[in-house]
């Protein structure tokens, strides 16, 4: 087959930039912890990476992206099983790339995902019952999520919905299934009453930083080529963004007086989850108002988890779960054919593209949650879930992986952890 060396240079440097995220997120995550648990949660986030990837090229990319099983639009079959029969295309897809970068770049989608879900179930987790975790979810609810929206031949697909580059896949889908781990696996000791606040926030801003930069891959590379779409997803993410941080430090200042660099951190990784499924279908406009709304709407939703009694220790359900559920159904206000997909309600299309949008949304919801609360609960049951009071005392750094991010002391090859208290409230 005749490849595009443009576009396929372009998705491999796509396909490069969305594994950085993974990284990045382990920075971003692991600053908002206490400074005992800063390697356990950077651990779980680079854990990820191995196991998704071995799994992924196994077994969950036939059954996200191989030929329709039953024709039903539910689940793929094993005909990519291991990688075999890559040589065309996937069902559905003409590329201008090879077969196996198509697979590369969704893979690290596949990647990042479950790693989004430790944010809802930071600082409790044993680490050998995560892994077996991400292991089932991304065979039972990763995959056919992903049949049902990115693939052709997936029934929501086929109905309309539109997703461009994983709101409802990614952000969704990861967002509500951390509360349902988080509820699953309980709230860490102390919570809420016990501060317990960000150890370390310049790290948080790198991380940001490299989500944002590696995000331009996610957003723009998911075009499948180097186009007029994949520059329009770039600057409409990037235009999201910048009005997500603004928006969420100024929710800040009008609310506690001053906005932080915490703030500035969240808000840009809001406002780059609502525009990751409409950032192939807005224009301008559409990608400032998203962004805009994000990082108000988000702001105001992370303090729900104090009421609701949730310990979503890091915030991915009120900006993961929130932030792209406020991206899907906006689409079905902003979609304009200008730029891809269909019409929304204020380009004249109607309600339908909305009305698709929300059947989407509420299916992966539900499914997402259901799934993720089930799988928990049977490893909770086994094996165990969480680590015992005395490790999280102790911190998962020394508890789970006999060292520690600060304070060298040669007995444990790293640092000891001595714990410094403040006062403060969370994210």
């Amino acid at each position: 087959m005749h490849y595009n060396t443009g576009d396929t240079a372009w998705i491999l440097a796509s396909t490069a930039l969305v594994l950085l995220m993974t990284p990045g997120l382990a920075l971003f995550y692991g600053g908002m912890t206490r400074a005992k648990n800063v390697l356990g949660m950077m651990m779980q986030n680079f854990a990820a990476i191995g196991v998704v990837s071995l799994v992924w090229v196994w077994i969950t990319y036939s059954l996200a992206f191989g030929p329709d099983w039953g024709g039903h639009g539910i689940i793929g079959t094993f005909h990519f099983f291991g990688l075999s029969n890559t040589a065309g295309n996937p069902p559905g897809y003409s590329l201008t790339i090879p077969h196996l970068l198509f697979m590369a770049f969704q893979m690290m989608f596949a990647i990042i995902t479950p790693a989004l879900i430790t944010g809802g179930t930071a600082d409790r987790l044993k680490f050998g019952s995560f892994l077996i975790f991400i292991t089932i979810w991304s065979i039972l609810v990763y995959a056919p999520v992903a049949h049902w929206v990115f693939d052709p031949n997936g029934w929501l697909f086929k109905r309309g919905a539109e997703d461009f580059a994983g709101g409802t896949v990614v952000h969704i889908n990861a967002g509500i299934a951390g509360i349902a781990v988080a509820l699953a696996v309980g709230k860490r000791k102390g919570w809420p009453k016990r501060a317990m606040p960000p150890h370390n926030v310049p790290m948080v801003l790198l991380g940001a930083g490299l989500l944002w930069f590696g995000w331009f891959g996610f957003n723009a590379g998911s075009a499948l080529g180097a186009n007029l779409l994949s520059v329009n997803a770039f600057v409409a993410t990037n235009t999201a963004t910048a009005a997500g941080l603004l928006a969420w430090i100024l929710v800040e200042k009008l609310r506690d007086g001053k906005p932080t660099t915490l703030g500035a951190a969240s808000g840009a990784v809001a406002g780059l989850v609502a525009i990751t499924p409409a950032c192939g279908y807005v224009n301008i406009v559409g990608a400032t108002v998203i962004g805009l709304a994000a990082g108000v709407v988000c702001a105001l939703a992370v303090r729900l988890k104090y009421k609701l009694k949730i310990d979503d220790a890091l915030d991915v359900g009120g900006v993961h779960f929130i932030g792209g559920v406020l991206g899907a159904l906006l689409i079905g206000f902003f979609g304009t054919s200008a730029i891809g997909g269909a019409n929304g309600i204020l380009h004249g299309g109607g309600a339908k593209l909305l009305g698709e949008q929300a059947i989407a949304v509420g299916v992966v919801a539900t499914y997402s949650f259901v799934m993720s609360w089930l799988i928990a609960m049977a490893i909770k049951k086994t094996i165990g879930f969480r680590i015992t009071e005395e490790q999280e005392d102790e911190g998962m750094d020394l508890a789970l992986h006999a060292e520690s991010a600060y304070e060298f002391n040669p007995s444990f090859g790293g640092g000891q952890y001595i714990e410094h208290k403040s006062e403060g409230s969370g994210k």
